[in-house]
């Protein structure tokens, strides 16, 4: 018994019906027989220490404007501390209603009019849109296709190629969203030295670090040099990893005071406060979801391992690369000759994410975060497309 749950009461099997509760990713497709994999929200429950905290929070009755709770910031600095070797001082959070918000103001608060973000794709949407919101240029690096060893690598040269007077962040994700990767420390390093080099911030977003697949290790930005460290933003949050993201509660570690208090100064009268409800789950997931998000991979690793036995051997010219971490696969479909494969999977009752909308044309994204029912429907679904294609 842990947190008040055994092992044996963790279902990742049973379906949820999450009609009538205003879900983002099931109601795209209200009323049309399509199974949703595109949104990263889990069709899997919380761990139940989450859902516990969250009842005895509710049952307190009243709702006002919230502080960070001192217990809260402490869950976040130990879990770091003991989770991934960062050792955090609480003044360095700086907490946010998540972290697409987050990206869009560090574009403002270290760049102007006319400067430029530099970023390595294919990669999360919002890194490709937050600097135009900034009336910024977008410097896209492409992550070079390594077909030999089945992997993504960083392009270096191109990077320094690209790189210009007026840029003034680079922007990672790191495990990498959407193609699965978990940059090595020599990785992590060299794009921290790049960043010193060229006199930028580091805004890493972190945001899939324990969802780690395999025997990869992440490498916290914040574990690097001191010089790479005084010129980062490592930017975090619980939410997809215990399947948290209605709850809006995300944070940044800003080591340094001066890019802190840069940060801090746009975000006034702009970003709301985090909620009570948000905070709860925070400190509740990082203090008893240990057992529950161990469960968890074990889930995502059997869903995986179908992904890849049905790509692998039964769809003909489609291709996934073995992937660290998420529960986000990015599979090849550009044999297909489709500018958007996924519009066409939805005939079939597929809901997927575009690959041109992450910078990768001909690619989907699929969501196997779900049940093991639900995942096998979906891969019978697109075999039953892929055949008519």
């Amino acid at each position: 018994m842990i947190g008040g749950t055994t092992h044996s009461e963790i279902d990742f099997e049973s379906q949820i019906d999450r009609a009538q509760t205003g879900s983002l990713k099931w109601d795209k497709y209200k009323g049309k027989d399509i199974i949703p994999f595109w949104v990263a929200d889990m069709d899997l429950p919380s761990p139940q220490p989450v859902l516990d905290a969250l009842h005895r929070r509710v049952d307190h009755r009243v709702f006002g404007y919230t502080l960070a709770p001192e217990s809260a910031t402490e869950a976040v600095t130990e879990y770091l501390a003991n989770t991934h070797s960062f050792e955090v001082d609480p003044e360095w959070i700086v907490w946010t209603p998540g972290l697409v918000p987050a990206l869009a103001l560090a574009c403002r608060a270290y760049g102007v009019k006319g400067d430029a973000v530099m970023t390595l794709t294919p990669v999360y949407y919002p890194f490709l849109t937050v600097p135009g919101f900034a009336d910024q240029e977008l410097q896209s690096v492409p992550l070079v296709e390594d077909s030999v060893n089945r992997t993504w690598e960083i392009d270096f040269d191109e990077m320094e190629r690209k790189v210009t007077n007026r840029t003034r962040l680079l922007i990672i994700s790191n495990p990498h969203n959407p193609v699965g990767k978990v940059f090595s420390r020599e990785e992590v390093e060299k794009l921290g030295q790049f960043a010193v080099k060229h006199d930028l911030i580091l805004c890493s977003d972190e945001i899939h670090c324990d969802l780690i697949l395999n025997d990869k290790a992440h490498i916290c930005a914040g574990t690097l040099s001191q010089e790479i460290v005084d010129r980062t933003i490592i930017m975090m949050s619980p939410s997809k990893t215990y399947n948290l993201a209605g709850l809006a509660c995300a944070y940044l570690v800003i080591p340094n005071a001066k890019v802190r208090h840069q940060f801090q100064k746009v975000v006034r009268g702009i970003i709301t406060e985090v909620n009570c409800m948000g905070y709860t789950a925070c400190e509740a997931a990082y203090r008893h979801g240990e057992p529950w998000r161990v469960e968890l991979i074990k889930h995502l690793n059997e869903n995986l391992q179908l992904i890849y036995e049905t790509v692998n051997d039964k769809w003909a010219g489609a291709k996934i690369y073995p992937m660290d971490a998420t529960y986000l696969a990015w599979i090849d479909m550009r044999h297909l000759g489709l500018k958007n494969p996924a519009s066409k999977f939805e005939k079939f009752g597929i809901g997927l994410s575009e690959g041109s909308q992450f910078g990768g044309e001909g690619f989907v994204r699929l969501n196997f975060g779900c049940p093991g029912s639900v995942m096998d429907e979906g891969l019978n679904r697109m075999s039953k497309a892929l055949a008519e294609f």
